[in-house]
């Protein structure tokens, strides 16, 4: 097909894309809901086909809150628990995991449909199903971080949790990447015309991860709690007991007051880049799609910075503290735009 002919189909594809990385956003905010709610580990056995039926009746009920109550969750924090009030944790981590089942039917059936249909564009192909295949694989590491706090300390591991929520990350920005080349097309190389600031931009990207996963290891230690003021983490702005451990080095994973300290300056070190960033976009005298990409790039970042610090000096509500992470991911998807703009010019 000629490229006029193959719009319309790129346009239904990236279309599908968009929304999948939508659904995927919501479930990486009722992920986030279902950790700050303590209900991760209210279902304790992995069922892919018939889990995804709720119990029915009060029988079916009590039988799941004896398994429930078979573990450390129950045995050390929940003791005395009512089955209503099982049924209200019960209902977030089923949903997480019932919305995880859907993101897969809405990818795989109507990729089979384009792909039986012809409209799927040359090379594109493998990438999606490189997609449905982290899809699969992140419902096994979600199981795997599940069955962590199943054991004697009932808590998941920092470190599954944020895999978990790195490989959610990394599927919904591939979805989004793939999405903007088939909206905006990917502009072949000029050879001895560079193009400014687009590696730049593709650190800002790789940093942004990079402070997701930090994001992860906070909610994973719940350092969040340990210090809810700012901008001093208690009465001085590098607080006693850094990196105070043996080995020192397993702080920054392990230790909440280290843990929480990096995740600052990580906040602290991406505004001052991206700021230096945008003064030199904007001086460089560009327009459109790269002005607006960088506008809303600045705007993303003073919407998280702001939910960061309100969720700090709150306690960790639950509504800030889930908001903050869907500020972790609205800024995610300005990085990505500004990026692409730049990369794909």
């Amino acid at each position: 097909m000629t490229p006029i002919e193959r719009t319309p189909y790129d346009r239904q594809v990236a279309t599908w894309l968009l929304f999948c990385a939508a659904v995927v956003f919501g479930m990486i905010l009722l992920g986030g809901v279902t950790r700050l709610t303590h209900s991760g580990l209210s279902i304790v056995e992995w069922k892919p086909l018939v889990g995804i039926v709720p119990p029915l009746s009060e029988q079916a009920w009590q039988e799941t809150f004896d398994k429930y109550r078979q573990f450390p969750e129950y045995q050390k924090v929940n003791r005395g628990m009512s089955v209503e009030e099982f049924k209200s944790i019960f209902m977030f981590e089923y949903l997480h995991r019932l919305l995880g089942r859907l993101i897969g039917v809405m990818f795989l059936l109507p990729l089979l449909y384009f792909a039986w249909r012809g409209r799927i564009r040359r090379g594109l192909a493998p990438k999606l199903v490189v997609l449905f295949f982290l899809g699969g694989c992140q419902g096994l590491l979600g199981w795997y971080m599940v069955k962590s706090g199943l054991v004697d300390n009932p808590r998941v591991s920092q470190y599954r949790l944020t895999a978990h929520l790195g490989v959610a990350a990394a599927i919904y920005a591939y979805m989004l990447w793939l999405a903007f080349d088939l909206l905006f097309g990917a502009a072949q190389a000029v050879p001895g015309k560079p193009r400014p600031y687009a590696r730049w931009s593709l650190a800002l990207a790789g940093l942004v991860y990079l402070m997701i996963l930090s994001g992860g290891l906070v909610a994973g230690t719940r350092a969040g709690f340990a210090y809810s003021t700012w901008p001093l983490m208690g009465d001085s702005f590098i607080p006693r007991g850094l990196y105070a451990g043996t080995p020192a080095w397993m702080d920054m994973f392990e230790d909440i007051t280290t843990v929480q300290f990096n995740h600052r300056m990580f906040a602290y070190l991406l505004v001052v880049l991206i700021g230096v960033f945008a003064a030199l976009v904007y001086r460089s005298g560009v327009g459109g799609r790269v002005k607006l990409a960088v506008t809303l790039l600045l705007l993303a970042l003073a919407l998280q910075v702001t939910l960061g610090i309100a969720t700090l000096l709150l306690h960790v509500p639950l509504a800030l503290a889930a908001a903050h992470q869907g500020g972790a991911m609205l800024l995610l998807t300005a990085t990505l735009f500004a990026s692409h703009v730049l990369v794909r010019q």
